[in-house]
């Protein structure tokens, strides 16, 4: 017995064949777009190198679409000791491609970013607040992105209870829009969906592929577009509503969009659900 749907899934194959065969990094830098010498600044506290290309599409879009520096602050350098330095070199690749600044946590990145450290280790998490404070303090961003309080991944957590601790540190004058990311595991109660055009979501495919040492471990770059399309599925009634119709759109990521302001968190003022390609990314910022 044979469907038109057997036909279909064979040439998903050959799809997935044709995309392990292309090249890993090494492409040219994209078009930069003009910054303003004062543009505002987003910080994106990326749990590991490779987040920033994986899970950044709203940054990216803002960096094109609004006009805002976009410096990627690496978290840690990953578990293994004896790969960081090589990690590293990828994600200042990978920032390149994509025209992102770089701060480093630490020279080799933090430890133990995890739940674990801020219950059994205060001094030793206190200090890894104090340096995220440092940095929302001199940049005094009009945004930041970090994954959500259950992203599965320990240092995703982790990486989110240290930027929330962060945030608490600074004073009443301080506030800032709040994108928080899913990637290990879905968000409950996301409130906003963001349409990745094609154009975009093959740029980051690129800079993913930068990461050379981790795609050649698992090519998970190659599952980012049927991920991003499960994304339109789930995101249609979860932030849509239950029983609302599928965007017509392919591809699209999930965030928690809120306000940080005056210690404590807001309402985000934008209440829109969904941010379609064709409405610009600086709505969010408006």
């Amino acid at each position: 017995m044979s469907t038109p749907y057997h036909e279909w899934i064979r040439d998903l194959e050959g799809w997935w064949q044709r995309g392990a065969q292309l090249p890993c990094g090494g492409f040219t830098p994209c078009a930069r777009p003009p910054l303003a010498p004062d543009a505002p600044c987003v910080l994106y506290f990326a749990p590991h190198p490779d987040d920033e290309s994986i899970i950044g599409a709203l940054a990216l879009r803002l960096f094109r679409e609004a006009g805002v520096r976009i410096v990627n602050v690496a978290v840690t350098l990953g578990r293994k000791k004896e790969r960081r330095q090589a990690r590293l070199a990828e994600l200042r690749q990978a920032c390149a491609f994509l025209g992102y600044e770089l701060e480093l946590s630490a020279p080799d990145g933090f430890e133990e970013v995890h739940v674990g450290t801020r219950q059994h280790e205060p001094t030793r998490w206190q200090s890894m607040v104090d340096r995220m404070a440092q940095l929302l303090d001199r940049y005094h961003p009009v945004a930041v992105f970090f994954p959500h309080d259950r992203d599965w991944n320990s240092t995703h957590v982790g990486t989110h209870y240290l930027i929330v601790d962060a945030l608490g540190r600074m004073g009443p004058g301080f506030g800032c829009r709040v994108f928080e990311t899913e990637f290990w595991g879905a968000m409950e109660d996301p409130n906003l969906m963001v349409e990745i055009a094609p154009s975009l979501l093959a740029d980051l495919i690129a800079a993913t592929t930068f990461h050379v040492g981790e795609v050649q471990r698992n090519p998970y770059h190659l599952t980012l577009p049927a991920w991003m399309m499960d994304n339109v599925r789930r995101g249609a009634e979860l932030v849509g509503g239950q029983g609302a119709a599928a965007p017509s759109f392919l591809f699209a990521q999930l965030f928690r969009f809120r306000l940080w302001r005056g210690g404590r968190w807001e309402p985000a003022p934008w209440t829109e659900k969904l941010l379609p390609a064709t409405v610009s990314a600086a709505k969010l910022l408006a």
